[in-house]
């Protein structure tokens, strides 16, 4: 089995990378990719595990790219870790991140809910966000949950909400074919962008999400027609961040066929 979209602690996920991938191999998954917000910083670790475990780990990273103040998520998948252009990319995202991290608690400040920022960004390399505030409030006992926080205070219109300043997804995908990578729109029926599709396809996009926790059978449908009219693969995973939240049971569950994965790997540069 194969999922293409997992988080750990190196972003916004719960389990470190080496349980990660023993967890994915316990659900029967012989293919993954770790794909952190914006870093590659599980890696290393969740390579050393998956070779163990006779797991294939391919290199990912979802990088957060911006279109009119909205986020577009984009898949990097068979990337280079070690690319110098990419490892600058996303330590620049990662600095506007921290950013944006400090701004939102500066409102939250103003609100009455003090939380200790400086002390989320961890190990090197982590990559911090609007989750990992979440977790912040939930243990100063602020909000019952991360779904809680978002809804009451961090969610777009609520009243912590910063919007993120980003990259254009051009950009995403310079970089990524520059460290010898290819691209999924992560998620569509989410973001619900398809007016970006047929631009980013022309722009060098290869692929799109289809296959996802939150897409019913009517929206995996849907986008395997609109990548079929714009000659583009599919990519597909559980979006999965740990044992918690609405897609605590997806890994092992939502997963991507074979005959997709070899499709999108025939894509590579």
């Amino acid at each position: 089995m194969i999922d293409l979209h997992l988080h750990t602690t190196a972003s916004d996920g719960l389990l470190r990378p080496s349980l990660l991938v023993t967890r994915a191999a316990e659900r029967g998954l012989r293919t993954i990719s770790v794909t952190d917000h914006d870093t590659c910083a599980g890696f290393a670790e969740a390579h050393q595990t998956a070779g163990l475990l006779g797991v294939r780990l391919i290199a990912g990273v979802e990088i957060t790219a911006v279109e009119d103040g909205r986020d577009v998520h984009m898949l990097a998948y068979f990337v280079d870790p070690e690319s110098d252009a990419l490892r600058q990319f996303l330590y620049s995202q990662r600095a506007q991140r921290i950013e944006r991290v400090r701004r939102i608690a500066d409102r939250l400040a103003a609100l009455g809910y003090v939380v200790d920022i400086e002390a989320l960004a961890g190990a090197a390399g982590r990559s911090i966000g609007r989750p990992q505030i979440a977790d912040a409030l939930v243990a100063a006992g602020h909000a019952c949950d991360r779904d809680d926080a978002f809804a009451r205070l961090l969610g777009v219109g609520r009243p912590a909400f910063v919007a993120r300043r980003g990259p254009a997804p051009e950009a995403v995908l310079a970089v990524t074919r520059e460290a010898g990578g290819l691209v999924s729109m992560a998620h569509p029926g989410l973001t619900l962008m398809d007016h970006l599709v047929p631009r980013l396809a022309a722009a060098g996009l290869q692929a799109l999400e289809v296959r996802h926790s939150d897409h019913d059978s009517e929206t995996e449908k849907h986008y395997r027609q609109l990548a079929a009219e714009h000659g583009l693969a599919v990519s597909g995973g559980s979006d999965y961040h740990g044992d918690v939240g609405h897609r605590a049971a997806s890994l092992g569950r939502v997963t991507l066929p074979v005959a997709d994965l070899a499709a999108l790997e025939a894509r590579r540069p």
